[in-house]
């Protein structure tokens, strides 16, 4: 007897494993194309809302700084734009925990369901929630947010087990492309930030003195640590034989200090053309420095006039550093006396000094010329940098400090400050 081998059945495909398979590839399909945050997560909300045929959605991603949940997109329920709530409240912070889906039955009958549920929502957006299905968004299995789905459209508003499943799967590729987005969005700011301080370094330069051609008796350079500098130095021809200068130093680093060291520098370009004395000068700065600096900010500042024709320097120094003077008979002194840095105390006056001044060149820096350091951490120090001095005295001001800085570097010294040099000669 021969048995007729039996025909086998087709395979019956679940009509909504092909559906979802689809949604996901359209999702995939649509997050590809934009790296753009708020276009990514409005399309991933329009996309699961269309799917699990809710009323609303959001998604709130997660602050570790404050440690709570911010809503940056909602779909359908208003006025929830940088609302917040704590990471450890209602059913998204279960669903984080957990790190799963969470699907609440009925949340106005079920005892259990009532006290897990976040009712402030409600009470914020006049909005009436029914059920709730709320998804962690997963990425490396590091919760980034939750996906947030209010009210099936349905005659009972109560979302199914077969919901709750849908969208564990959908929050998958929409947590990848929210990760995606998000990183793409810090590159372009932090590439913004930085073509922002490229201009701010920029606008620096402008603000520093042009050296001039010999017989100009005064010469700066300036070499940032970073792409902005904390130092600053200016220069300029008085008339009648005069020339006044003024170097300073802010303290810290970055953009905060560039910005105060700027409207010191503003300040000081202003000031400088109209008065003929260095301390009250610097009792001006001082005074306008402490109503606006951030505290604990302060700057270091040196200011004079040089008077050719009496052979005179005039100095006021606010907790600079002493300022070097080599004589033609090759020795090296400094001039140490000063008051307070600026930005610290309001009521104070600062002093003024007259020193003789003839064939000699008074060199202006500030510490992070000195306080260079080798790879074994040995300084530069005033001994170092006198050696340099020494070796270019001869030079022309403009390449003399060019290459004190170059030789400097070379050495194998490490700049990890701003390294600003004035020299002023007494012809």
């Amino acid at each position: 007897m021969f048995f007729k081998s039996k025909k086998p059945e087709p395979i019956k495909q679940d009509p909504n494993i092909a559906q979802d398979l689809a949604i996901v590839t359209q999702m995939n399909q649509e997050f590809a194309t934009s790296l753009d945050l708020n276009e990514t997560l409005q399309t991933a909300l329009e996309l699961i809302i269309k799917r699990i045929n809710a009323q609303a959605a959001n998604i709130f991603l997660i602050e570790e700084k404050k440690q709570v949940f911010q809503c940056i997109a909602s779909k359908h329920q208003a006025y929830l734009d940088e609302y917040e709530i704590p990471l450890t409240q209602g059913v998204m912070g279960k669903a984080v925990l957990q790190k799963k889906c969470i699907r609440v039955g009925d949340v106005r009958k079920d005892v259990r369901e009532i006290a897990e549920f976040y009712f402030d929502l409600d009470n914020k957006t006049n909005f009436t929630t029914y059920s709730v299905l709320c998804s962690p968004l997963l990425v490396s299995n590091e919760c980034i947010g939750v996906i947030h789905c209010l009210n099936k459209k349905t005659n009972t508003k109560l979302f199914e087990e077969g919901d709750r499943k849908l969208l564990e799967i959908l929050s998958g590729p929409a947590a990848l492309a929210i990760r995606n987005a998000r990183n793409a969005k810090e590159l372009i700011d932090k590439n913004r930030m930085q073509k922002e301080i490229e201009i701010v370094g920029e606008i620096q330069k402008t603000l520093l003195s042009q050296n001039k051609k010999e017989p100009f008796p005064i010469a700066g350079i300036n070499i940032p640590a970073k792409v902005v500098s904390g130092d600053f130095y200016n220069f300029s021809d008085l008339g009648d034989g005069k020339y006044g200068f003024g170097v300073a130093d802010v303290s810290g680093k970055g953009i905060k200090s560039s910005l105060l060291m700027s409207k010191a520098s503003s300040l000081y370009r202003c000031l400088s053309k109209t008065m003929f004395s260095a301390s009250e000068l610097l009792n001006l700065l001082n005074r306008e420095i402490c109503e606006t600096a951030a505290q604990g900010m302060f700057v270091t500042m040196l200011v004079g006039i040089y008077d050719s024709i009496k052979k005179e320097l005039l100095i006021s120094n606010a907790g600079h550093e002493p300022p070097l003077i080599y004589s033609k008979n090759e020795n090296f002194t400094n001039h140490s006396e000063a008051g307070p840095p600026l930005g610290i105390m309001s009521k104070i006056t600062y002093s003024e000094h007259t020193i003789k001044f003839s064939e000699s060149s008074m060199y202006i820096f500030t510490d992070g010329i000195t306080e260079m350091k080798d790879s074994k951490g040995e300084m530069l120090g005033s001994e170092g940098f006198q050696a340099y001095i020494k070796k270019y005295q001869s030079t022309p001001n403009n390449e003399r400090l060019k290459q004190i800085i170059n030789d400097i570097v070379k050495s194998g010294k490490i700049q990890k400050d701003d390294l600003t040099i004035v020299v002023i000669d007494g012809k």
